[in-house]
C-alpha cells in the first residue's frame, strides 16, 4: 500500500496596514521546495509546485474568479479544493 500524501493547508495574509483590507494572500497546500510558478490569471493568481509537479500553493495578489481556481485544483483531494475555495478573504475571491 502506498504512503498517503501528506496535505499541510495553511494561509499566509498580507494587509493594507491604513485600511486593514486584504492585500495578498498565500494558501498553501503542501510544504516544500518551488521549482516553478504559473501565473492562473494575469496579475492577480500565481500557483507553486515542486519538481514532480505538485501544487505547493496559490497566492491571490487581486481579485480572481472561483472557477480560476476549480480548473488549478481539478486533480487535488476534496479537502485541498474546500480549503483553496473558503479560505481566501472574500476580496480576493469572486464567484
Amino acid at each position: 500500500m502506498e504512503p498517503m500524501e501528506k496535505i499541510t493547508l495553511g494561509l499566509e495574509l498580507s494587509v493594507n496596514e491604513q485600511t486593514g483590507k486584504p492585500r495578498a494572500a498565500y494558501l498553501q497546500v503542501r510544504t516544500g521546495d518551488a521549482t516553478e510558478t504559473k501565473e492562473i490569471a494575469p496579475g492577480k493568481a500565481y500557483a507553486d509546485y515542486d519538481a514532480e509537479g505538485r501544487l505547493l500553493g496559490i497566492e491571490f495578489l487581486a481579485p480572481c474568479a472561483v472557477a480560476i481556481v476549480d480548473q488549478i485544483t481539478l486533480n487535488q483531494p476534496e479537502n485541498v479544493r474546500e480549503f483553496l475555495r473558503s479560505v481566501p478573504p472574500r476580496e480576493l475571491l469572486l464567484n
